[in-house]
């Protein structure tokens, strides 16, 4: 399965809690944190929902 890395470029400080929770989910946290994920639907959703605070690169 392809794999794609998601890097954390924005913060989460004064942001809803559903999207602190999305970025828990993906792995991140600080800024400049890079996590790989299987390039699946529902980790599309995820990122889809805070793309303002993540980029994403295969």
């Amino acid at each position: 399965m392809a794999k794609i890395k998601v890097k954390q470029i924005g913060s989460t400080i004064d942001r809803p809690k559903k999207q602190k929770l999305v970025i828990a989910a993906l792995g991140l946290g600080r800024i400049s944190k890079v996590r790989e994920h299987n390039d699946t639907p529902q980790i599309r959703g995820m990122i889809d929902k805070v793309k303002h605070l993540v980029e994403v690169s295969s």
